[in-house]
């Protein structure tokens, strides 16, 4: 391990690393066990149980049933990441994400929809009635397997309602850092939550074991390729807005995605699915707590398969949806070569971030979500980054540049919990600004 990544992460100093492995997208992807045609495929089962969807969930009628969040502009950009950032800067807004709240909502609830299609296909029963309404038959086959997973909170959010209301028996194993308003709303969805003292890992672990029936289906969130398609599909989402907005990354102009990271599926999907569409045009960087750094021991050092405390340091985050010890093998190896850097915050920084954007964009997200804002200063702004647009080419086309900051998580908090987060926030910019003026 060189000194040059651990040092910082020890003493919780915020740090953008450059990946030293990122090849080019031409020669990496057609390498991968999964290609576009899993992506497509996964968009696909998507749309073709849009109907049902709409039927199950009011929310998804206006959408005629696709789980999808807007791509926002910035106006007020400069006060949310700081001055000094060329090019347009744009929020893809995923704790607006109908369903499910989050950023988890599409990987979780294709990984479900798969199990019960397949269910489907091999009993020969139909999906929908002629109103698109879920077959009672299916729905009976359903009630007989129970759905677990482990979470910190959003993906269990996730899969705890798409289970439920397809008619599953739903599980979700929680570690201790889980925020009670998510127990209690899976509860109220008529799930079982079980609770474990330790963290993210343990209690997937303890998740895993107990899924042993053929009656159980428990989905892995550090290892299933399901939730990782199902995570894509966003990439060619975005795609369509941009092509919506007139912008089409290219050489001189390009993009840049700064993702919220916890063990590493959501983010390694999309990065997965955007560089099918992209190529090299498009740099995604990942941004992790400064407790909880995963990836980036993941990806610094490949064959140790380290977790943050090998290096130290103690997983404790207000972020809670990004407190994992360990990244996921199976992202590690889809998307080792594919991603452009890791950047990492400190929690203070998450709620200042959290009060700008209900500030200056009206956007009310969790702390966790707000990790992405530091993306565009990190790297226009640290010595890491600007190297990193330097061998690039990149620095020229800075002003014709597309950043998007995605955001993971929030509309789902309850409103008292939100105004705690965002007055925090308020505080700490206050106290920050004070010596400077």
């Amino acid at each position: 391990m060189t000194q040059e990544w651990i040092k910082p992460l020890q003493s919780r100093t915020r740090l953008c690393w450059i990946n030293p492995a990122l090849g080019h997208a031409d020669s990496v992807l057609p390498s991968l066990r999964l290609q576009q045609k899993d992506v497509s495929a996964a968009a696909d089962l998507l749309q073709r149980w849009a109907p049902a969807l709409a039927n199950l969930f009011p929310e998804l009628e206006p959408a005629d049933g696709l789980i999808e969040s807007p791509l926002l502009e910035l106006t007020q950009a400069a006060h949310i990441v700081g001055p000094g950032i060329d090019g347009r800067v744009l929020l893809k807004a995923d704790h607006r994400l109908p369903v499910a709240g989050s950023i988890k909502a599409r990987g979780g609830v294709y990984e479900v929809l798969t199990l019960a299609d397949r269910l489907a296909r091999e009993h020969g029963v139909p999906l929908t009635d002629t109103a698109n309404r879920l077959n009672p038959a299916l729905r009976s086959l359903c009630e007989r397997y129970t759905v677990s997973v482990a979470s910190t909170g959003n993906l269990g959010l996730s899969i705890g309602i798409i289970a439920s209301a397809l008619g599953f028996r739903a599980k979700v194993h929680m570690s201790r850092i889980a925020k009670e308003w998510k127990k209690a709303r899976l509860r109220s969805r008529g799930v079982e939550v079980v609770e474990h003292a330790g963290d993210f890992s343990e209690a997937a672990a303890a998740g895993r074991a107990q899924a042993t029936s053929q009656w159980d289906y428990f989905v892995d969130d550090e290892a299933s390729e399901h939730l990782f398609l199902g995570y894509s599909v966003a990439a060619a989402r975005l795609h369509g807005q941009l092509e919506r907005m007139q912008i089409q990354p290219g050489p001189q102009r390009p993009l840049f995605v700064y993702l919220p990271c916890g063990v590493g599926g959501a983010p390694g999907g999309i990065t997965f699915g955007l560089k099918q569409l992209f190529g090299d045009h498009v740099h995604c960087f990942l941004v992790e707590p400064c407790a909880a750094p995963a990836m980036l021991a993941g990806l610094a050092a490949p064959d140790r398969n380290l977790s943050v405390y090998d290096i130290g340091l103690d997983n404790v985050t207000e972020a809670d949806g990004l407190a994992v010890p360990r990244a996921s093998r199976l992202v590690l190896e889809l998307v080792r070569e594919l991603i452009a850097g890791v950047m990492t915050i400190e929690d203070d920084m998450l709620f200042r971030y959290v009060h700008r954007l209900d500030r200056w964009a009206g956007c009310q997200v969790e702390p966790s979500a707000a990790a992405s804002m530091i993306g565009p200063g990190m790297l226009c702004h640290t010595e890491a980054g600007r190297r990193y647009l330097a061998q690039r080419g990149l620095a020229p086309y800075l002003d014709q540049a597309v950043h998007v900051l995605w955001t993971t998580g929030g509309s789902f908090v309850p409103q008292d919990e939100l105004d705690g987060f965002i007055a925090r926030g308020r505080l700490l910019e206050t106290q920050a600004e004070a010596p400077r003026r």
